[in-house]
């Protein structure tokens, strides 16, 4: 993580301004020592402690890829300017504007803005190659001069800038730490209401109490502003890292527990509040416990030493059904090679299969529509040949009423007549025959069809009064 012009957390007061780099767990500057870059998550810096532990805030991950990010101290254009120095100052130009040297001096932080206009004026704008440098300089010293080993030993005073009270400079966005106020207050729009009021001498009695009960009313949300910050400070509320940290520790239980009583932190103290965290935490784990012997107790298990073994088979036991189930596989795979092999060796006649059509589930009817009209007989019929009531009917009178009217029916008449499945229809026709609805041709029976022609369109008549509203 990076800050221009900032002084880190407790750092010493003579420390120098600039762009400077800190751990984004830590906190720790490593402005001037070897930092861990992360590639894929932007201004993202460890030092190489954290990294060696394999920290992971947020959206980074340890495994993302890195670069190690030393401190560049050689000189390259002139012996008291460093390559860092340089980065800075044309990065601080980039970012501010040319001319403005002032801040680009604040993101170098170790030069004055004279020093950065006069250097960019004989390096840069006095090159013979502008706008690039000489490329070619050669120098015999390792490391660019400090500020202390000038030719003329003065140093350049080196102010420290002072912290300035900004949302920027806390981990929490919107808080000003040198006002312990927020960006954006509890009803932030309150002193909108008072902000021109003006109480006159001039006023009437009716609207200086109308004035007062509005200075009242803004009193009483200062006070529930002033509660909710005292709350916030009180609780650490503002140590967000150190929340987050313990947060992450916590199993999922205990965190589903945390985020159904939070509603009662206001209501208590502190040590209320973590009085009561304590105590349903203890309970889920006692209630756990006696879950977990129970099911001991289940499965016959008298001992903890035998719980003990229990739960380790237990945890063992998808690892044991995996391997059975590979190892199942391959014997599998391996008989059917040698089968293969065998078959190609062997070849065998080839065999007729022969299927035998099998009858087809009945046909739940119990609570079809018209279901009451029908007797035992025709229920099952209409079951087994999977038909509901209501078209059976139809076809039940369209065969009944052609009977009646020509005083024969043959098979082949009804199969005309009915256009549903030939065999259904057959099945149908027999089951009419057997019923002694329909005579065989050369038998009439014309009033027996006749007589149940007339029953059927009265219970369909008698079933639609029921029906009707």
């Amino acid at each position: 993580m990076s800050s221009n012009g900032k002084r880190a957390q407790g750092a010493a007061p003579g420390d120098e301004v600039g762009q400077k780099f800190h751990c984004d767990n830590c906190q720790a500057n490593v402005t001037d020592s070897v930092r861990i870059s992360c590639n894929e998550c932007p201004e993202f810096d460890l030092c190489t402690t954290c990294f060696s532990r394999g920290i992971e805030l947020g959206s980074h991950r340890n495994d993302h890829p890195y670069r190690v990010v030393t401190r560049h101290r050689f000189p390259i254009f002139t012996e008291t300017w460093s390559a860092d120095e340089e980065l800075l100052l044309i990065d601080g130009l980039r970012q501010f504007g040319m001319g403005n040297w002032k801040d680009a001096a604040d993101h170098v932080g170790t030069k004055t803005k004279e020093e950065c206009e006069q250097h960019y004026n004989e390096v840069y704008v006095g090159s013979s190659n502008w706008p690039l440098p000489d490329m070619d300089r050669q120098f015999d010293v390792k490391f660019a001069r400090a500020p202390g080993d000038r030719k003329n030993g003065v140093a350049p005073s080196n102010k420290s800038m002072t912290l300035s009270s900004q949302p920027s400079n806390h981990e929490i966005v919107g808080y000003m730490p040198g006002r312990l106020e927020f960006e954006t207050e509890y009803e932030n729009e309150a002193e909108q209401v008072i902000k021109d009021m003006v109480i006159a001498d001039d006023d009437s009695p009716e609207e200086v109490e109308l004035k007062q009960i509005v200075l009242r009313i803004y009193n009483n949300k200062l006070d529930r502003r002033l509660q909710r910050k005292r709350f916030i400070f009180e609780r650490g509320l503002l140590e967000y890292r150190k929340h987050q940290t313990i947060e992450k520790k916590r199993t999922k239980d205990e965190r589903d527990l945390f985020a159904r009583i939070k509603v009662f932190a206001r209501m208590q103290t502190r040590e209320d509040y973590d009085a009561l965290a304590t105590g349903l935490l203890n309970e889920n784990a006692l209630r756990q416990r006696i879950a977990q012997l129970q099911e001991w107790r289940r499965n016959g298990v008298t001992t903890l030493e035998d719980g003990a073994q229990f739960e380790v088979e237990r945890s063992q036991r998808p690892s044991r059904r995996a391997s059975t189930l590979r190892d199942s596989a391959q014997l599998l795979d391996r008989l059917q090679k040698i089968v293969a092999t065998r078959s190609a060796r062997e070849p065998e006649p080839l065999k007729t299969m022969v299927h035998k059509p099998t009858a087809p589930n009945p046909l739940d009817i119990e609570h079809a529509d018209g279901v009451e009209m029908l007797a035992a007989s025709e229920r099952d019929i209409c079951a087994r040949l999977r038909i509901f009531p209501r078209p059976y009917l139809v076809v039940k009178e369209t065969l009944l009423a052609e009977y009646a009217r020509n005083g024969t029916l043959k098979r082949r008449q009804a199969r005309q007549l009915v256009k549903i499945d030939v065999n259904k229809t057959s099945k149908l026709y027999d089951f009419f025959v057997q019923s002694g609805w329909i005579k065989a041709p050369g038998r009439p029976a014309v009033h027996r069809a006749a007589a149940m022609l007339t029953a059927s369109a009265t219970a369909g008549r008698d079933y639609a009064v029921k029906q009707e509203p």
